[in-house]
Formats: structure tokens, sequence, C-alpha cells
């Protein structure tokens, strides 16, 4: 059932939603949690289809806030509230509602969608692209206990993870960081198995300004306090991590984007499902859990602090294929002084 209200307010379309429930016989409400999607008129249709696609999962309420500023004065200053219901087999396994705010209400997002959040149950906020540098301190990021971004639309992949450490609050995640999951799992499940060798230097590759790589580095060199060397290769996405062992490398490659190959020393090469993921299993494995997550806090901050640090020792003149370390010898390199150049020998007295 569809629902479209024009120049509404909040409390008529909290009205419509329990008389749409009426109509379609399911007074109970059986959601977990709100799910609160800001975007625009132009990525709106694919996210309600992975948030919808990720409800099945997690039954939820899923408020899409799209907001339409004006390009004129006037537009500017007509504040108005557009409002579509979508409840029963058009929502999924939950409730949706999108608002589409024009004028000066774009800036008072917050009042229009507070009144809408179900009582006693947590608050995601979901960015699709175009978040902010701050995510809790954000109006609508307030709201929530979870707060979820995509590194990987933004223009500067990089410089947005370095202005996301500095930012970062508790409940703060991104899909960049959900994409490594499966690769994380496999390599602590490798080095379980090698529990006598020890890990001496390791190798991410992937595609150039790609953040889920990155992440992964900035994880290495968290968890292992081991040198990461990132190298760029075509893709798609991470294709490959070398583990160098004084036994051997441990090397986790995935060329084709969906069969990864998993080598270790003493052992036969095994083929291991690691398939890229759709937004929709992102977003459902993030809704898994509504705690901080430690080890990406950990990882961001110690992984930004190594990228910059070894950003500040690398070589002026540019290289044949662009590389970055991160680790205890970037910071070295980073603090060790330069060195001074050798003293010309003094020109002998002509003889008289």
């Amino acid at each position: 059932m569809k629902i479209d209200l024009t120049e509404t307010t909040s409390s008529k379309i909290n009205a419509a939603l329990v008389q749409a429930r009426r109509d379609i016989g399911t007074p109970a409400i059986g959601m977990v949690l709100t799910l609160v999607i800001v975007t625009d008129e132009e990525n709106a249709y694919d996210s309600l289809k992975s948030a919808n696609d990720a409800s099945h999962e997690h039954p939820s309420r899923i408020v899409v806030v799209v907001k339409r500023a004006g390009r004129s004065v006037r537009s500017r200053r007509d504040a108005r509230l557009d409002a579509e219901i979508r409840v029963g087999a058009d929502a999924g396994s939950g409730e949706t509602v999108v608002l589409r705010l024009h004028g000066e209400l774009v800036d008072h997002a917050q009042s229009v969608v507070l009144p809408l959040l179900l009582p006693d149950a947590p608050v995601v906020v979901w960015w699709p692209d175009g978040a902010p540098p701050d995510l809790a301190g954000d109006p609508l990021g307030a709201l929530g206990q979870r707060r979820i971004t995509d590194t990987y639309a933004c223009e500067d992949p990089i410089g947005y993870l370095s202005a996301r450490s500095g930012a970062y609050a508790p409940g703060d995640t991104d899909l960049a960081w959900t994409r490594i999951t499966p690769w994380r799992s496999m390599l602590a499940a490798a080095l379980d198995q090698q529990t006598v060798s020890v890990v001496t230097s390791a190798v991410v590759e992937g595609e150039d300004e790609n953040p889920s790589c990155e992440l992964l580095a900035m994880w290495l060199a968290d968890r292992l306090q081991v040198p990461v060397k990132r190298t760029v290769s075509g893709g798609p996405g991470l294709t490959s991590v070398r583990l160098r062992t004084k036994d051997g490398e441990i090397v986790l490659d995935r060329a084709d984007g969906a069969l990864a190959t998993l080598c270790m020393p003493g052992q036969p090469d095994r083929g291991v499902a690691l398939k890229r993921r759709d937004t929709a299993e992102l977003l459902a494995e993030e809704l898994r859990r509504l705690d901080p997550d430690n080890t990406y806090e950990a990882s961001l901050k110690f992984g930004v602090a190594r990228l910059e640090a070894s950003a500040e020792a690398a070589p002026a003149k540019a290289t044949d294929s662009p590389e970055t370390v991160t680790g205890p010898k970037a910071d070295a390199a980073a603090a060790k002084p330069a060195a001074k150049p050798a003293a010309k020998p003094a020109k002998k007295a002509p003889a008289k």
C-alpha cells in the first residue's frame, strides 16, 4: 500500500501509518529499529532498495530524508514537507516513509524525523554518500546510536579517512570497513594455523584510492605491529594480501573478485569463497551490532597516523609503482633526521 501526502506534518504522517496498518490487517508493530537514510533524489531509489532487502533480516521503520533546498530565494523560503508512505509488500518487512523537505525545512530535518522514530527502539542513521565530516555532531546523526557512512562514495576517500579519524565518535562505522570483514576473518584464521611463525611485514594490493584497501593495511599494521606496504593493482577492489614470515609467505589472492586462493607454508593451496558483496548485505551486517566498533576505531586512528608519517618520510620524486608504508618503521623513518652532506676537503695553500 502506498499513500502520498503533500504539504503535510509529522503528526499527519504518524496517523496515516496507524491507519495503513489497520487497513492491511497488521496493527501490531514488530520492528526492531528505525533506519534513517539521508540522501538526495538521485540516490534515493538504490538506497531504499538496499534498505528494503536488509529489512528482511532486520524488520525496521525506514525513514528516507530527501533534501530539496531549491535554487531561487523564493523556493528556499517556501518551507514544505511532502511524504510517501509504504506499508505491506511495498515496504519489505517493515514500514517506509519517504520525506521530501523543501525550502528552509531542509535545515531543520531533525525536527521532522524525531516524531517518526519508533519508541524504545535503537536508531541507525545512514548516509549512502555526501556524509558530513562530523557524523555525531550532525543534527540527524545525533539521533542515532549507530552512524553508517561509505567512504568509497567520496571524491577523496583517503582524505576523508583522515577527517573521519579526527572526528570519530563511538557508534561511527563505514561500509568500506564492512567490505573487508571476510578478508580479516580469513587472515585471522590463517594466522591461527601458523602459531609458530611470526609475521615480519605485509603487503596489501588493490585499486588506487580504494578505502577498503587502506583500512585493511591499517588493521594489519595495528594488530601485527609490523610495517605494511600498500601497492596498486588494476582491481577489482582488493586483490591480494601477503604476510611475510621466516617460514615463507601467507598469501590470500583474489584476482576475479569472487574466488580467492589461500597459500600457506607447508600446506596445499586451497580455494576460498571471497565474493564482492552488494550494499544490502553490507548494511545487514552493520545492523547486527549496535555497540561501538572498537577494532575499527583503533585501526582508523592508528593507521591514519602511520599514513601521515609515511607521507612525510616519502621522497619528493615520483616512483614507477605508487606505494605507501604503514607501521612502526614508517614512524622511525619520519623521526629520523636528515643526513648532513659530507664536508668538502680543505684546499691546500699554493706553494710560495
